[in-house]
């Protein structure tokens, strides 16, 4: 069993996929019909969906159950383990691209799929650095996203940059987002009129008069009418600058290998 002191003292390695614990226990006279991890699991999405990560609790989740809060514990050691297998449930909700397809494409779609789990869970955000994120469903994008990183052509020593280049984009720019899409309904508005009032209120600043002109040709540039089409547009050509730099790395890394070997060649 793994208790909450053992995740304290020890967090790198300790994790509810390395807590072996038996697959499955004779359920107890006391026990709730019907509950099972996966439902557990299902819950504690749910309810970080609506009602965040500071909120969430062993308490309000076994009232969600509507079962003992004692019940819970039957399943899971910590609710550190309820969070782990949460994140590694949302996980599954990223389809690998089709294996035939070009690695841009694919690259792409990995990127953006990612990049929709991260608006669409807020809560995802801050639990990825929290934890080892080996659960099946994460081992599988891991996966994917190294077989795309591969298929790029990159020398070796390359694709882990290349893999940090693009993912951690993604993680930033969908973090914000998914933020500001919170904060926005949080304060009872939507994107575009949180937008507005934001904007409003920096404009009313005297002393930043010239950052706010500067910004306000930019924002005019970009040709969007909704703070949805900024993103899309924007995350669009920032993942185009990535496969570009992606693709010139790999024909440079090309050329020089041609070259070494020539010289090679050229040697008595």
């Amino acid at each position: 069993m793994v208790s909450a002191a053992d995740r304290a003292k020890d967090p790198a390695r300790t994790s509810v996929w390395l807590n072996h614990r038996p697959p499955s226990r004779a359920r107890k006279s006391d026990q709730p019909a019907g509950l099972d991890r996966d439902r557990i699991t299902a819950a504690t999405v749910r309810l970080l969906d609506a009602e965040g990560l500071a909120k969430f609790s062993m308490r309000r989740l076994a009232a969600e159950l509507n079962v003992t809060a004692m019940s819970l514990y039957w399943y899971v050691d910590t609710k550190d383990d309820l969070l782990e297998l949460a994140l590694d449930a949302v996980y599954s909700e990223i389809d690998p691209p089709r294996e035939e397809a070009p690695w841009e494409v694919r690259l792409r779609a990995l990127a953006t799929a990612y990049r929709e789990l991260l608006v669409r869970h807020v809560w995802v955000s801050p639990l990825v650095g929290k934890f080892l994120n080996m659960g099946p469903h994460a081992m599988l994008m891991s996966y994917a996203i190294q077989d795309v990183i591969r298929a790029t052509g990159l020398p070796m020593r390359q694709q882990t940059g290349a893999l940090s280049a693009v993912f951690q984009f993604v993680y930033g720019f969908g973090t914000v987002e998914g933020q500001f899409a919170q904060r926005s309904a949080e304060a009872g508005l939507t994107q575009d009129e949180y937008f507005q009032q934001a904007m409003s209120a920096i404009q009313d600043q005297p002393q930043l008069g010239d950052i706010v002109e500067s910004s306000q040709d930019l924002i005019a540039a970009r040709g969007a009418d909704t703070v949805q089409e900024m993103h899309e547009r924007d995350f669009a050509f920032a993942l185009d600058l990535l496969i570009a730099g992606i693709d010139a790395m790999r024909e440079r890394a090309g050329r020089e290998e041609g070259a070494g070997a020539a010289d090679e060649a050229g040697r008595p």
